[in-house]
């Protein structure tokens, strides 16, 4: 099973001064050195690098997160997202339509999502999407 990393963890790890001994850094260090499996979505890559305004620090995340596969989504992943958003709404719960597209994707493609984002504890509690 692969896992997806979330932009909320990446970002975590990638800034500058995070301590060494900080949890979801510590978590996805364990994991990589473990060789798991993992991928990211088009959107959590574009979500990262978007938010940095250096040329030359663009450039070297963009390298470092080249070991990472694209989890390529299709029509069925987009439909899957819309179902998953329209049942947690029904029990009260709300995201971000990427979160959802996200969380559906890690289900469709029965992959784990490592994040430290709440908005997915609030979708796993009413799915089967499963969290590192």
């Amino acid at each position: 099973m692969s896992i997806v990393v979330d932009t909320s963890v990446l970002s975590h790890a990638l800034r500058r001064g995070t301590p060494s001994n900080d949890p979801q850094v510590k978590k996805l260090t364990y994991l990589l050195n473990r060789g798991e499996d993992f991928s990211l979505l088009g959107v959590i890559l574009q979500e990262i690098l978007q938010g940095i305004r250096n040329q030359e620090d663009f450039e070297k995340v963009k390298e470092h997160l080249q070991i990472f596969p694209i989890l390529t989504l299709d029509r069925q992943d987009y439909i899957a997202a819309a179902e998953l958003k329209n049942k947690c709404m029904t029990h009260g719960i709300n995201a971000g339509t990427i979160d959802f597209q996200i969380a559906a994707a890690c289900i469709q493609h029965d992959c784990s999502l490592l994040t430290c984002d709440n908005d997915f504890t609030h979708i796993a509690s009413c799915s089967s999407l499963q969290l590192i």
